[in-house]
């Protein structure tokens, strides 16, 4: 073989081989581009797509119009509390009752044709929902007999689409007469308006039996079915001498509150309420559930149920904040002095 020419061939292969080399590495950066380019496009069309909204419905449930903001103000503020925005990544839908009751089938058959993801509601609005959807998620709030009214199956393993906050609490009423009492010691006759239609009343009204013999009160019951059995109601309460006023929760209370206040100052009877809502109205003194509290609470369940938990996994829970309301304009209006310990004990005081 010709030296020189072994030589030539050896550079010819050579830069054969560097070409070929040169070559993958051309099309390895190439190949590395599109790559880049690929999944920079592909980011691009994720991130224009939009993001799912989950979507609310929020019903008061017929309680009436009374501290609705406050109620509704707390439930949005317990989900930005847990990342949600308003337009963003969720919407609500509010269907406002607006004080009559009457409309609650109406609304809510609203809500649930627009199918939301889950729905917010108390009161009868509950019982309203159920009736209309088994699929749809609801959390109910505020129902005193969520089991006897079959709403859900126990409070710890609700069983269907509903799960939500009790307000049965029937040790409060007995509460409510201690504070009574505390605060007018004198009295030993009171009155207790309760609705006959609400399951947990015969319970309640046992409890505030019970507690009545150790403070030396006697209980004079006063079941109403109707807004206008409330007049004869206060009459009864004037004819046997009533010296004071308890009123259990329910909806015909609390949606008759106005007419309730109004009686009570015309009788001049020192009024404990089941709901605070009565002494934005005028009433003299509440002690019970914390609305706001309640409300703020709902967002955990509506956060849990978007995120893919179920409503009959959730137990229901039983309420953990009260508070004790005073209207000091309405103790005045009525020659009422309300003592400093019971002010002091006060979450809430109107001057």
């Amino acid at each position: 073989m010709d030296w020189g020419s072994g030589q030539q061939e050896a550079k010819n292969s050579v830069q054969a081989s560097t070409e070929e080399t040169e070559g993958n590495v051309s099309k390895g950066i190439t190949c590395l581009a599109l790559c880049t380019l690929l999944l920079a496009l592909c980011s691009s069309a994720e991130a224009q797509q939009p993001r799912k909204i989950a979507r609310i419905g929020y019903l008061e449930g017929g309680t009436g119009a009374g501290g609705a903001g406050t109620r509704i103000d707390a439930f949005r503020r317990g989900l930005r509390e847990l990342g949600y925005i308003e337009g963003k990544n969720i919407s609500i839908e509010v269907r406002a009752v607006e004080g009559k009751p009457d409309r609650v089938p109406e609304l809510m058959a609203e809500l649930v044709r627009l199918t939301p993801d889950v729905i917010v509601t108390a009161g009868r609005g509950a019982q309203v929902a159920v009736q209309l959807t088994k699929t749809i998620p609801i959390v109910a709030l505020g129902t005193s007999d969520i089991v006897a009214r079959g709403l859900v199956a126990s409070l710890a393993r609700p069983g269907a689409n509903v799960t939500g906050l009790s307000a049965f609490a029937p040790e409060l009423t007995a509460k409510r007469l201690e504070l009574l009492k505390e605060t007018f010691p004198r009295i030993s006759r009171v009155a207790y308006v309760f609705d006959l239609a609400d399951l947990s009343s015969e319970i309640s009204l046992k409890e505030l039996q019970s507690t009545a013999g150790a403070l030396r009160v006697t209980v004079q019951p006063r079941g109403v079915r109707e807004p206008d059995e409330f007049a004869q109601a206060f009459s009864d309460m004037v004819h046997e001498r009533s010296e004071a006023l308890l009123t259990a929760t329910g909806g015909l209370n609390n949606v008759n509150r106005k007419r309730i206040v109004e009686l009570a100052a015309k009788t001049r009877l020192p009024a404990m309420y089941a709901v605070s809502i009565f002494v934005d109205d005028g009433g003299l003194m509440s002690y019970g559930i914390s609305l706001p509290a309640m409300y703020r609470r709902a967002a955990w369940y509506v956060d849990k149920i978007l995120k893919g938990a179920k409503p009959a996994d959730l137990p229901v829970e039983q309420p953990t904040k009260f508070e004790l309301a005073v209207n000091l304009k309405t103790a005045r209006a009525l020659d009422l002095v309300i003592p400093p310990a019971v002010l002091m004990e006060a979450d809430k005081v109107i001057k």
